[in-house]
């Protein structure tokens, strides 16, 4: 297959875990109606909810997880790819894991990703996260095998660590995925910039699901789910912070076309870095 239709789900997810399985249901349907056989959905789907204490109370293993019981249910029914973007997820050590899945048409789980990059950082409006302090970093990259596309796994702040997307190029995949709840901050600033640039620089497919607006939690998020071509074209957006859909069709030829065009990435050379004193970058490591 060279052609899919994607299709982003953008919501505003709250500290009800049922109010969001209600909603991904309905927005999933619209991706449907659509014509998606491909449905990605943001960061956080099933939960957000930044109080450490109503998190542990909130959230459930993958198989007691009402989210992905839903999602499961879902893509048997209609007969489609649905990629949770993450949920949070209770692990058999008692942490947490942001992780995403990836279901098939048979509504059975064909990957996992637990996200790698934690989102620790401190803004210039007096916001400061330290998602490390709840959450369990993952440590494999994951390429999933989507309706015959190769796809790399990925979620949010994943996103600024171009060696993890050039990797998966490398190995193949034609769609990267980024999946979000950025924050209303820093997507003014660099959300366009940072997916258009992955996608060019791997010649590939970006499709990015987010959160937006203002949550139950206090914290607000950028919305703007896009889908982006090799050549770094949007192709799909949902042009503001509210819940919604976008649907636009996936060509994989695009990939091979792109990458013919700028093969940047069997043109790399190896080299080493020169740093005054003489040391090299191998040395100063």
């Amino acid at each position: 297959m060279t052609k899919l239709r994607a299709a982003c789900v953008q919501m505003r997810s709250t500290t009800n875990p049922d109010e969001n399985v209600e909603v991904f249901s309905e927005l999933v349907g619209q991706a449907v109606r659509g014509g998606a056989s491909y449905i990605q959905s943001p960061e956080m789907t099933g939960l957000v909810v930044q109080d450490r204490g109503r998190l542990f109370d909130l959230v459930k293993t993958a198989d007691e997880d009402l989210l992905i019981a839903c999602a499961k249910s879902l893509a048997k029914e209609h007969n489609i790819w649905l990629h949770v973007g993450s949920t949070a997820i209770l692990r058999a050590d008692g942490k947490v894991a942001n992780r995403a899945f990836v279901i098939d048409p048979g509504g059975l789980i064909r990957a996992t990703y637990d996200k790698i990059h934690m989102f620790d950082v401190d803004l210039d409006n007096g916001e400061s996260w330290r998602e490390s302090a709840v959450y369990k970093p993952g440590k494999s990259a994951v390429i999933a095998d989507i309706a015959g596309a190769r796809t790399g796994l990925a979620i949010c702040y994943d996103m600024r660590f171009p060696q993890l997307f050039q990797d998966y190029a490398q190995a193949g995949a034609e769609i990267l995925t980024s999946p979000a709840a950025f924050t209303r901050q820093t997507g003014k600033a660099h959300w366009h910039i940072l997916l258009r640039s992955r996608a060019i620089e791997n010649g590939a497919f970006m499709i990015a699901a987010a959160q937006g607006g203002d949550h139950q939690d206090g914290r607000e998020t950028f919305g703007h789910s896009l889908i982006v071509n090799p050549w770094g074209e949007i192709i799909a957006e949902i042009g503001h912070d509210e819940p919604g859909v976008v649907v636009a069709e996936i060509d994989l030829d695009e990939v091979r076309q792109a990458r013919a065009k700028i093969p940047n990435l069997v043109n790399g050379r190896a080299y080493t870095l020169e740093i005054p004193g003489g040391r090299t970058g191998k040395d100063a490591a």
